[in-house]
């Protein structure tokens, strides 16, 4: 098996594990408020960033180089949270991930006025043929917006954004800061809200997050694993077939169907995320690869962050 299969194949289960995490928290999101869900996973994830604390060999304090980029990277990172879980617990699975695939389309957009880039036409074709395809899934004029149509736009918007911010200031800021203010953002915010939405939650439901916690660490840990094994180019592309699991999650679990327009919208834009991806594997295309390339999840701020580990594989290389 050559390593860009093998790079696929662990990516491909990576984000599979992915998927059945999305599930979970559209599972939970049906009887609880997305603030107590994610007050949970955060509470969860800390021992995980106690890890990252312990084994981070860079020297340095805890205090951001760029305050006020890392503050506007954690509202966007909250929004994004927030955003998406409800997202999940309010529209089908595959609709959902359908609109989220429009991120990197976005960071194209962000990539101008924040890194300075330069896009082309072919690019800037892409982009708009892919916003064309979000407009399919939406069905403006054909039936009202919810607010979970809503809810998704601003995870994916809050997604493009905080990526961005990491091309920005990822090179000065240590990993743990980037991911330390985030989760306390959410930890705070969401803690302070808690009292207006709680419910007591049974033993198997707090279960259920704590499996999403571990599920979110091992998906991750398969992601490093896939980008070490194969080329980026190649493992980067895998993310879509969440959208394959979700049809399957949304049929045999959630009595829902994928409509023509879900369809025809998810393939205009995963056509032209792949373009945009498969242009920027190329040299010399992008000197800050404003898609990411190495862009596997939306950040929420309640898990470990990946991609600086990623970075760090493929300086090796």
């Amino acid at each position: 098996m050559g390593s860009n299969t093998q790079g696929a194949l662990i990516a491909l289960l990576a984000f599979a594990i992915f998927a059945t995490h999305d599930v979970i928290v559209k599972v939970l999101g049906a009887d609880y408020s997305p603030i107590q869900i994610i007050f949970f996973s955060v509470l969860f994830g800390f021992p995980w960033v106690t890890l990252m604390l312990i084994r981070d060999p860079s020297s340095g304090n805890l205090r951001p180089r760029h305050p006020w980029w890392t503050t506007f990277r954690t509202i966007a990172t909250t929004a994004t949270g927030v955003s998406a879980y409800y997202a999940f617990s309010a529209l089908p699975l595959a609709q959902v991930y359908a609109i989220l695939f429009a991120t990197p389309l976005l960071i194209t957009i962000l990539s101008i006025p924040i890194l300075g880039e330069t896009v082309k036409l072919r690019r800037w074709v892409a982009v708009l043929v892919g916003l064309c395809g979000v407009l399919v899934v939406l069905k403006p004029g054909a039936e009202p917006l919810s607010l979970g149509h809503v809810a998704a736009l601003v995870a994916a918007m809050g997604s493009a954004f905080a990526s961005i911010i990491v091309r920005k200031i990822g090179k000065d800021e240590r990993s743990v800061v980037l991911l330390l203010f985030p989760m306390m953002a959410n930890f705070v915010v969401m803690g302070a809200l808690l009292g207006f939405v709680y419910k007591p939650m049974p033993a198997e439901h707090m279960a259920g997050i704590a499996v999403m916690s571990i599920m979110a660490l091992l998906a991750s840990a398969l992601v490093i694993a896939a980008y070490k094994a194969g080329e980026a180019v190649v493992v980067a592309p895998m993310q879509y077939s969440q959208i394959i699991w979700a049809s399957l999650f949304g049929v045999l679990m959630f009595n829902e169907s994928m409509d023509a327009a879900t369809v025809l919208g998810a393939a205009i834009i995963i056509a032209s995320g792949l373009y945009i991806v498969l242009r920027e594997g190329r040299a010399n295309t992008s000197q800050n690869t404003p898609v990411l390339r190495t862009r596997t999840r939306m950040e929420t701020g309640t898990s470990l962050r990946i991609g600086p580990l990623i970075r760090a594989l493929k300086k090796q290389k």
